[in-house]
């Protein structure tokens, strides 16, 4: 009896997500999963909805970054349209430059999706539109690529190449290209389409509204198909890159493929140790850059030629030299 302890139990806090609204209770009770303990751990209240908003800092940064590149493109579209009937313009595939340009001008401005809060339709609007932008853009990237290939080998005597240069072969590779991304993403939104869904253990006491994949298979099959599309213009370009100097362009190619390949090659491992809102804005700079990149390697050295250096822009400059 002598060492007969004061009290019969010690009193243990309950754990994270656990509640004790009674004295002396030998159990703990678990709050609802949209709800969290207060202070004193002895109710629950709703957990706070968050998501990546136009309100949050990283939301507004994204914003601006995607509308200036925006605007940008949208220059630069409009000085190739001004200068239509320059060498320069002429001598690298004007219709599909123009393709590529609207396409990436859409790229930039697709992100905006992914900002806000998920509803149904943009969840269903997100990927679709990502994917099939970026496939247009990639697919006119591999058209020019294949089109400088063609076009070098059509000038061998001989060659019965000439019948595949022109608008309408360079057409149907973009529109067979897109065809098989949108077959993917339609498969994809009638099987198992994005839909809202809520996030309750990924942040503590807060629930993350995001887009529910509906098939994580049909996501990565559609990011496949458009970097299979750019390995196999980064491939082409580079094996063209020692053409001569007025085809230059393939070399051009070849750095943007590489840095837009580069680019979504890290996008996988972020992409994949990110949760809630820093995924969708790892995949939102994932778009930004890899435009950015397309956009820059591009189309940056012509406009510098176009507007800075009109006295080299001649058909008998660009024939000897290389400059774009």
């Amino acid at each position: 009896m002598e060492h007969k302890p004061v009290c019969c139990f010690d009193c243990v806090p309950c754990a994270d997500g656990e509640i004790s609204n009674m004295a002396d209770m030998e159990n703990c009770m678990q709050c609802p999963e949209d709800q969290w303990p207060d202070a004193k751990k002895s109710g629950c209240f709703p957990k706070v909805i968050v998501f990546l908003s136009y309100s949050d800092i990283l939301g507004v940064i994204l914003a601006t970054v995607a509308m200036i590149f925006s605007a940008v493109t949208a220059a630069v579209l409009g000085i190739f349209i001004k200068h239509r009937n320059t060498p320069i313009v002429k001598a690298n595939n004007w219709d599909l430059s123009y393709a590529l340009l609207t396409a990436l001008m859409l790229a930039f401005l697709c992100s905006l999706i992914f900002i806000g809060r998920p509803t149904t339709w943009t969840c269903l609007v997100q990927q679709a539109a990502f994917g099939i932008i970026f496939t247009v853009a990639v697919s006119c990237v591999l058209a020019k690529t294949l089109t400088v290939v063609i076009a070098f080998n059509a000038t061998r005597p001989g060659s019965r190449l000439n019948r595949w240069l022109g608008s309408r072969v360079s057409g149907s590779i973009v529109l067979l290209s897109t065809l098989g991304e949108v077959t993917i993403c339609l498969s994809w939104l009638l099987t198992s389409p994005p839909h809202p869904g809520i996030d309750t253990q990924s942040e503590t006491g807060r629930m993350i509204l995001q887009c529910d994949q509906g098939s994580v298979t049909a996501f990565y099959c559609v990011i496949g198909y458009m970097g299979l599309l750019a390995f196999a213009s980064f491939i082409v370009a580079f094996l063209a890159r020692n053409l001569p100097d007025k085809f230059n362009e393939a070399k051009l190619i070849t750095f943007s493929m590489l840095v837009f390949c580069s680019v979504w090659v890290s996008f996988f491992p972020a992409y994949i140790s990110t949760k809630g809102r820093y995924m969708v804005a790892v995949e939102i700079f994932a778009i930004l850059a890899s435009s950015a990149g397309l956009l820059g390697c591009l189309f940056i050295p012509k406009c510098y030629i176009i507007l800075f250096r009109p006295d080299i822009n001649t058909r008998e400059h660009l024939t000897l030299h290389s400059h774009f």
